[in-house]
């Protein structure tokens, strides 16, 4: 019998909820607390929380590190692609006015890089320190 039931059952009621707080976070982040840092960081505890219930490759199976190092890449390229695109437009570096759409769509735009590069991040980190193996022999413990 799996002595863990109670908790993979819970952890699969709370990991889409997490999400979906994080997104929450997110798309409030321009009328209170909130944002890309802080939505990123929610949504890589819900990957991290699936890992820690279900194991560390099973995580790796549903967000592999090159997805996470991919989503890394692809935040960065977003949020400077709007600072690129400010400067073609005629305006400063992530000068929001000048883009079709106006502030609103330069801030989210900005802010959802912030969100994929902060969650691959934190994924790759999480990655890195929970895949070393335990260099200290059992009996120290």
């Amino acid at each position: 019998m799996n002595s863990h039931i109670v908790l993979k059952v819970a952890s699969k009621v709370l990991i889409p909820l997490i999400v979906v707080f994080g997104l929450y976070v997110q798309f409030h982040g321009d009328f209170g607390a909130g944002g890309g840092f802080q939505a990123g960081v929610i949504v890589a505890v819900a990957v991290i929380l699936y890992a820690l219930v279900f194991g560390l490759e099973e995580a790796r199976r549903a967000v592999p590190p090159a997805v996470a190092k991919i989503g890394a890449a692809l935040g960065v390229v977003i949020y400077a692609g709007v600072g690129i695109v400010s400067i073609a437009l005629g305006g400063n570096y992530l000068d929001y006015f000048v883009i079709p759409g106006g502030q609103h769509i330069g801030v989210l735009l900005v802010e959802i890089g912030v969100l994929l590069t902060v969650a691959s991040v934190m994924l790759l980190i999480f990655y890195a320190f929970a895949g070393r193996a335990r260099e200290i022999p059992d009996e120290e413990w």
